[in-house]
């Protein structure tokens, strides 16, 4: 059934305005992110004369590459564990049929329904007994509580959809589990291992709460808590240009992964959507 011109019309125009909700602010941070001086008081969306002074700035005023390079260890080190452990559980709670399972589904799901603030006061109590205060393995730890239950649920649904012959045949030859879930299952997760990495990653490299809490020296800082630390002049004076110079730099390198890999992230969250 053709649509008519009028839906057209309608998605063609919504289409349009979301476009332009979505894009304006990131327009807009990179266009302030290339102003100087006077320059930043200026309504237009990109300067005359761009600079590239707030990038210098940020790097000379602070060693904003070690915050970089702290915050891709720890949403990297987040990422490796939460996959380590999900494929294992994903195996198996999606193929092997035992009591309880819906119900510990239910559980893994629900841990991450928790706001961050619940569990803070108790996951200091764990990150202090186990020695990890003012260290990135802090951040690595805490950071599973949401990167884990998600990681978990989308390779469930997908490997459930892995035919059933495959990993009988395996049994046949006489493969090992371990050897089965490595060498059979891995090729054909990965969709869902590239979208539940990146999406991890992003949380991991956007979390705030955690790494304002569990470390306290400059040499653990992570890029969200080093924004929050960047001043001016005075202390009440907000270098904007400076702000969105690091904006800039802590959002792009995601929007170009994002974009590198979307194709994976739609495959792997719809899969077990639709059923054939």
């Amino acid at each position: 059934m053709k649509q008519s011109w009028s839906g057209k019309a309608v998605y063609a125009v919504s289409s349009v305005l979301v476009l332009v909700i979505a894009l304006f602010p990131f327009i807009y941070m990179i266009g302030t992110s290339f102003k100087h001086g006077n320059a930043l008081f200026d309504t237009s969306l990109f300067p005359a004369m761009p600079s590239l002074d707030n990038y210098r700035q940020l790097f000379r005023g602070q060693p904003f590459g070690a915050y970089l390079m702290n915050s891709a260890l720890v949403a990297g080190g987040a990422v490796a564990a939460s996959l380590a452990v999900a494929v294992l559980a994903a195996y198996a709670l999606g193929r092997i049929a035992f009591r309880g399972r819906g119900v510990l589904m239910l559980c893994i799901l629900g841990v991450s329904m928790f706001p961050q603030v619940v569990v803070l006061s108790g996951l200091f109590e764990l990150i202090r007994a186990l020695d990890l205060y003012d260290h990135l393995g802090a951040l690595v730890l805490a950071d599973l509580i949401f990167t884990l239950p998600f990681t978990i649920w989308i390779l469930v649904t997908f490997m459930r959809e892995l035919p059933r012959e495959l990993e009988e045949a395996a049994l046949i030859d006489g493969v090992g589990v371990l050897t089965m879930i490595f060498r059979v299952f891995m090729p054909l997760l990965r969709p869902a291992l590239v979208a539940t990495s990146l999406l991890a990653f992003v949380a991991a490299w956007n979390e705030f709460l955690f790494a304002l809490t569990f470390t306290i020296s400059s040499g653990q800082r992570t890029v969200p808590v080093a924004i929050t630390m960047i001043t001016g002049a005075s202390s009440f004076e907000l270098p904007w240009g400076t702000l969105m110079a690091a904006s800039v730099i802590v959002t792009v390198p995601l929007v170009l992964l994002v974009l590198a890999f979307q194709r994976h992230i739609v495959s792997g969250l719809t899969a077990g959507a639709v059923k054939g």
